[in-house]
């Protein structure tokens, strides 16, 4: 998303910082506290400054005597001096003129808050982890970032947490930021299918598991990208990235297979129970000797059917998973199954509802990626492992053969947008179509092919 700068104020980053890695800021019409930094609906993103609003031309939130407000979403951006978890508390509302209702997504459309209302003056506090991070290494290494990376997903590398005020009318009085060191962190790792997706309507299902979790307690950070096997996941240095950051008692979620199948050109070497099998082991051994655990997840269904039942495309990788799984007692979320009772309830035509555009067989749409997350939890509490205790209470018992109706799907679509199937470049414009808007594929249309770009 581009910067725009509506105006330079006179503060410096250096001043936002003095204070014990404590960030505050004002967006009343008032004079600011001591230690509060003073936000008007004119300041604009900069370096220079280290915080304000960025977004689409004309989206500019408006003020009231406790803050600012819209009717479209808007973004916030500041910056933050160290890589790791935050503490975000928002304070909400406290318009006199009417009530608020908002919702807040994190860096790349993590979903952190939903449909927070408020009444006319009342105010409401919210708080939720945002982890962070960069792509240096301790020894001084770099993550080989893809080109999308350092463009249009390049908020999920930097140095600063961008939040997403969305829904009917969103509100905001001030936020604080504060170091988290000391919680609990789940980390994703895999592919396009569980990465957090940059622009609508493809949307995975990890942008949406945060929402699951007592996201104040517990920190998701999702390391997943487009592309990634277990091998290139390495070779990137992605792991020992991830390795350089996790403790004791963390978590790792691990969802690899759709690209890892490709690999099996390369070589006799190259198969499920051959290298895939055997990073699955490596990644469990090199988790654990850093005190952590692992969750293994076999890779959903893919959109296809043959003879009016779900097709399976991942051959005999599922199995490895769960082999694997068996072997080392590493807990085991089968999405494969999952998935696949899913679709076979909402048959070849309706299942195409979970997927992005109706069309794309591989990714989600933002009703797949919520029914997938749903999974994901389920799995969780099933398995009986200690990330249970951090699922949100009014989690209501999941059964993937009997998926929420569409229509009941409720999640405001963010602005941020995504190239057509195939076509180049990444996200970072408003509009376009609504989670929940019904579509389908062109009659008589095929798939999209999986392989090919805004695919794995």
């Amino acid at each position: 998303m581009h910067r725009r700068l509506f105006f330079l104020t006179a503060l410096t980053w250096t001043a936002v910082t003095a204070s014990a890695q404590a960030i505050n800021y004002d967006f009343s019409s008032g004079p600011a506290k001591a230690g509060w930094t003073k936000v008007t609906p004119t300041s604009a993103y900069s370096d220079a400054a280290g915080f304000g609003f960025e977004g689409a031309p004309g989206v500019v939130p408006t003020a009231y005597a406790g803050g600012v407000k819209a009717t479209a979403p808007f973004f916030f951006t500041f910056k933050v001096p160290a890589e790791g978890n935050w503490r975000v508390t928002v304070t909400l509302g406290g318009d006199p003129d009417g009530p608020s209702l908002t919702t807040i997504s994190a860096e790349i459309r993590r979903l952190m808050v939903l449909h927070a209302a408020t009444k006319a003056g009342e105010t409401k506090t919210v708080s939720f982890l945002v982890n962070t991070r960069t792509p240096k290494l301790p020894d001084g290494r770099v993550v080989r970032l893809k080109p999308r990376e350092t463009q249009g997903e390049a908020i999920a590398w930097d140095d600063k947490i961008q939040l997403e005020f969305n829904d009917a009318h969103p509100a905001i009085a001030s936020i604080t930021a504060e170091r988290a060191d000391n919680v609990p962190t789940i980390y994703l790792i895999g592919d396009s299918t569980m990465t957090d997706q940059p622009g609508m309507p493809t949307t995975s299902w990890g942008n949406f598991l945060p929402i699951f979790f007592k996201n104040n307690i517990v920190a998701i950070s999702n390391h997943g990208e487009s592309g990634e096997a277990y091998s290139a996941f390495r070779g990137e240095l992605r792991l020992p990235k991830l390795l350089s950051v996790i403790k004791p008692g963390d978590w790792v979620i691990s969802q690899f297979g759709h690209n890892d199948e490709k690999e099996r050109e390369r070589g006799p070497e190259f198969g499920a129970f051959k290298n895939y099998a055997t990073e699955m082991r490596n990644y469990t051994k090199e988790i654990r000797e850093k005190g952590a655990h692992i969750i293994l997840v076999t890779p959903m269904q893919r959109h296809e059917f043959a003879d009016g039942k779900v097709k399976n495309t991942h051959d005999d990788y599922p199995d490895a998973v769960r082999a694997v799984a068996k072997e080392l007692d590493v807990p085991l979320i089968d999405l494969t199954l999952m998935s696949d009772k899913m679709m076979t309830t909402l048959g070849e035509k309706d299942s195409w509802l979970l997927f992005s555009r109706g069309q794309d067989a591989t990714h989600h749409d933002p009703y797949g990626a919520w029914e997938l997350a749903k999974c994901i939890v389920q799995g969780i509490k099933d398995d009986h492992i200690e990330p249970a205790k951090w699922i949100v209470d009014d989690f209501v018992p999941f059964d993937p053969a009997k998926p929420d109706p569409f229509a009941s799907f409720n999640v405001p679509a963010s602005p941020r947008r995504g190239p057509a199937p195939g076509a180049p470049g990444r996200p970072g414009g408003p509009g376009g179509q609504r989670a929940g808007q019904r579509r389908g594929p062109p009659a008589g249309a095929p798939a999209d092919d999986p392989s090919k770009p805004y695919g794995n």
